[in-house]
């Protein structure tokens, strides 16, 4: 279906949780699209019309949240 991620493997959440760079890629990854989303600002240039561009510093530090709550504080709940 259309709008649907599938969900990352658990493997790479774990590697990630240690730290491994590579997993971290992955994660970013797969969130990549939604951080971009989240990013998004209208902008007006001086003739009044507007654009939607992604704000370079809001993305950055979505990213550096996301990957410092991984590292940090992720904690795998049992079902």
């Amino acid at each position: 279906m259309a709008g649907q991620m599938m969900p990352l493997p658990v493997p790479v959440i774990l590697a990630a949780i240690n730290g491994s760079e590579d997993a971290l890629a992955v994660v970013l990854a797969h969130y990549r699209n939604y951080i971009r989303f989240l990013a998004t600002r209208p902008l007006k240039d001086r003739h009044g019309n507007i654009y939607l561009c992604i704000d370079e510093t809001v993305r950055l530090m979505l990213e550096a949240k996301l990957i410092y709550s991984i590292v940090t504080d992720f904690q795998i709940l049992s079902i």
